[in-house]
């Protein structure tokens, strides 16, 4: 029997900062795509129906999410996490190569890289382990060996695609939920040192191209033509945007190619350019206000697990904005994370709309524990 109380519950407000994110973002997308003299080719106008239809399919799988209980979640944890893990080994070997790397699985029409649902599939396995063992005085080192081993798998597959990024992500993100359900000191500051003492080993470990672009972001200046190149012209394009920005369409440096991978990892340079400080404040306020959100509906439910994957969630949706606008703007090394709701990839767009799908879930359901 339907429950009114789900309808009575629903997260508008939630609904709307979605709607209006993935609004911005084909604008963004148009404007990154099409020059000001609207050179709407073949290719141009099939990349931006390639985002309506992923936009469409994960509102699809939004709504249906609405009405599954996101407990059972819980209950299917593992098989989702072994699953994700299936794929991310199916993709090693049988995946297709772009630009030097093996992310993306082809099955007919359909293409979506792994990577992107291992962020989600990560949030939902340690929020069921955490569930479990969170207790009042905080967890030991012994209790940290599975969410290390469950983080730390699917991380060294993505590296081997590779995928610094994604897989940096995912750490960052399991370490914010590891904070939140609380460790002891002494084990933290085990962690802290175990890490410190790894620095140098994950150095080496970073192929030439990953170092070129962590030695770029120290000073772009010293391969302006190579490594340093990207950042360089994404600088320009925000700095010419000045306080309103050229206007939609206008960018120059949109328009005429200087600005390498504009409509995915360096959007935001797009629409810094046209739309100025203003345009560009307006977008970091609205982020700002669904992080806000979300750590409202992590607030509101009542039981551990939803409070887990809500704050894993924000955690994701935070890592990939700050390192996005970060790496567009110099202060952070270049990547390749996308700007959620905004840059180009429907792989990436459908993850977060499932993310967002189960936020609207645990905030309709919060009655249940009354």
């Amino acid at each position: 029997m339907f429950d009114r109380r789900l309808i009575q519950c629903f997260d508008w407000g939630l609904l709307f900062l979605t709607l209006l994110l993935l609004g911005i973002g084909l604008i963004a997308l148009c404007s990154a795509i099409f020059s000001a003299n609207l050179d709407m080719t073949a290719a141009n106008t099939a990349l931006i129906m390639k985002q309506l239809i992923a936009i469409g399919i994960g509102m699809g799988f939004m709504i249906i999410l609405l009405f599954i209980d996101y407990r059972h979640f819980d209950q299917w944890a593992y098989v989702i996490y072994f699953l994700t893990l299936l794929l991310l080994v199916f993709v090693l070997y049988h995946g297709r190569v772009v630009a030097g790397s093996r992310r993306w699985i082809v099955l007919g029409l359909l293409r979506f890289q792994p990577s992107e649902i291992a962020k989600l599939s990560v949030i939902i396995v340690l929020s069921h382990y955490y569930s479990k063992t969170i207790t009042d005085q905080g967890l030991s080192f012994k209790d940290l060996l599975i969410p290390l081993i469950l983080t730390a798998l699917p991380c060294l597959f993505i590296l081997k695609q590779p995928d610094l990024g994604t897989s940096g992500l995912i750490f960052l993100n399991a370490s914010v939920m590891t904070w939140f359900v609380k460790v002891k000191k002494h084990t933290l500051m085990v962690i802290i040192g175990i890490l410190l003492i790894c620095l140098p080993l994950g150095w080496f470990s970073l192929k030439d191209y990953q170092q070129a672009r962590i030695q770029s972001f120290m000073n772009p200046n010293s391969d302006p033509l190579g490594s340093g190149y990207h950042v360089i012209q994404s600088k320009i394009a925000i700095g010419s945007g000045r306080l309103l920005g050229k206007g939609f369409l206008q960018g120059t440096q949109n328009d005429l190619a200087f600005l390498p991978e504009q409509h995915t990892d360096f959007i935001f340079s797009v629409l810094a350019e046209e739309w100025g400080f203003v345009g560009s404040s307006a977008l970091i306020v609205l982020y700002l206000l669904l992080i806000l959100w979300i750590l409202y509906i992590a607030n509101g439910s009542r039981d551990i697990f939803g409070k887990t994957i809500a704050v894993g969630i924000c955690a994701m949706i935070f890592w990939q904005v700050i390192i996005n606008i970060g790496m567009v703007m110099g202060l952070m090394p270049v990547v390749g994370v996308t700007l959620p709701f905004i840059s180009y990839g429907g792989s990436s767009i459908v993850t977060t709309l499932i993310s967002i799908g189960i936020l609207l879930n645990i905030s309709m359901r919060r009655f249940m524990f009354d």
